[in-house]
């Protein structure tokens, strides 16, 4: 990823301030964020979701972050406070802004707008020109150079990110149009009809110009991904409104110029546990949508000198092993397999994003453990699992069976959670040997 040269680090550190939402419940994540805030996520195996824009940041030479969050903070909290340090010469920091109690505001974020306003407090104590606003359950790789020179280039207060999307995602974005100076003249926030929807359809003749490369018909979506003037976003938060897509922007265009920034590259929100899942298989493929092997901006995380994985034979196709993983004559067929995980003999896996632990049980705590008839961390021999995310910590017996077949694509049970037609096995969950789901 190549740095654009106008931008030199001294001028990086004292006019760029990033931000990254993290503050909302992560419901459509459930039960992945029962423990833990949704930029605590595990992804591709050995990161967390929020290692993607802080990584994006470092690789594009924004070094001061904060990080908003209001539920679970504490796993967030440890994983930012052991992966990233910067040295004492320079300004860089990654931060939590908690939801707090201030005396002019007992409430929590009630929204993405709110958030920012509520911790205005401590942003504007940072000497900033832009203010970069960035979401937390996002999968891309972005130069955000490219966006402020765009940003500066156009004249504009706000540039939105925007991404050409096909009409079956319309519904679940803010859709906008734009004139042939970029300029945003209409903003829509999900919109469901199918007349309106015909309205802001990209036209077809501004293809060439954009570069896109397709026939099918496109609609300019937002990323979620927003860059500010510092005296733009200070009159836009001066009132009640709570979110920046269903208030701010829409109401933004009549008193500002807004500017849409078109991107181009593989972009995904994995805010929803299919298209976590989605994601997270894709990983495994020949040729993965998203490249975390590309070292010339490499996703970064915490460093937890693990041995290397272990294999005692199996068959293993297109799956991804990550550190510390032991794995015993297993089968694996499209898998995905987190830090320290370990899979028993004879064990059938297809489609499974495993997430691991976050610690070797002791060979004393293994030997209780089969004492009492529990299994050990992991998954037991002659197991068989299909299309299923499993949380860190899991202890799921020997001859198991766990399977989305025959339940409904929604289900909540005491072992498990059907989301969109897959398994979800919470974290620390104990499935008994010989049990079949």
């Amino acid at each position: 990823m190549a740095s654009n040269p106008i931008f030199s680090a001294s001028f990086l550190s004292r006019n760029v301030l990033s931000v990254i939402l993290g503050g909302g419940a992560g419901t459509r994540l459930y039960p992945l964020t029962k423990e833990r805030s949704k930029p605590a996520v595990p992804l591709g195996g050995k990161y967390r979701l929020v290692d993607v824009p802080i990584s994006n940041c470092i690789n594009s030479g924004m070094q001061r972050i904060y990080v908003m969050t209001q539920f679970l903070s504490a796993s967030l909290h440890r994983h930012i406070s052991q992966s990233y340090k910067f040295d004492h010469f320079s300004r860089g920091f990654v931060e939590i802004l908690a939801a707090e109690q201030t005396p002019t505001s007992t409430s929590w974020y009630e929204g993405t707008a709110d958030a920012v306003r509520k911790n205005l407090i401590h942003l504007t104590s940072q000497p900033f020109e832009y203010l970069i606003i960035l979401s937390g359950d996002q999968l891309y790789r972005m130069n955000y150079l490219e966006m402020l020179a765009h940003h500066i280039e156009k004249g504009a207060d706000l540039t939105v990110a925007t991404i050409p999307v096909e009409k079956e995602s319309v519904p679940g974005f803010g859709i906008m149009q734009m004139n042939d100076s970029n300029e945003i003249t209409r903003f829509e926030e999900k919109p469901q009809d199918p007349s309106l929807q015909e309205e802001l359809k990209l036209p077809k003749d501004w293809y060439p110009k954009l570069d896109i490369h397709s026939d099918k018909e496109l609609w300019l979506a937002s990323m979620g991904i927003y860059v500010f003037n510092r005296q733009t976003i200070l009159e836009l938060l001066d009132n009640a409104h709570t979110d920046f897509g269903k208030h701010i922007i829409p109401g933004a265009i009549k008193t500002h110029k807004l500017s849409s920034y078109v991107f181009q590259g593989y972009w995904e929100d994995v805010g929803t546990i299919k298209a976590f899942f989605d994601a997270n298989l894709d990983l495994t493929s020949m040729l993965p949508k998203f490249n975390f092997f590309d070292m010339d901006s490499p996703v970064f995380t915490r460093p937890r000198f693990l041995p290397a994985s272990k294999v005692n034979g199996g068959i293993i196709e297109n799956t991804l092993l990550s550190d510390g993983c032991i794995v015993h004559k297993a089968r694996l067929k499209e898998c995905m397999l987190g830090i320290r995980s370990i899979v028993g003999a004879d064990t059938d896996m297809q489609r499974v994003v495993m997430m691991g632990a976050d610690y070797y049980e002791s060979l004393q705590s293994i030997a209780k453990h089969q004492q009492e008839g529990e299994p050990s961390v992991g998954i037991g021999p002659r197991t068989r699992v299909v299309n299923a995310i499993i949380d860190k910590n899991a202890r799921i017996g020997s001859d198991c069976v766990i399977s989305p077949d025959g339940k409904p694509n929604e289900m909540d049970s005491e072992l498990f959670h059907v989301r969109d037609g897959i398994i979800v096995i919470p974290k620390n969950t104990v499935i008994p040997n010989g049990t079949v789901i």
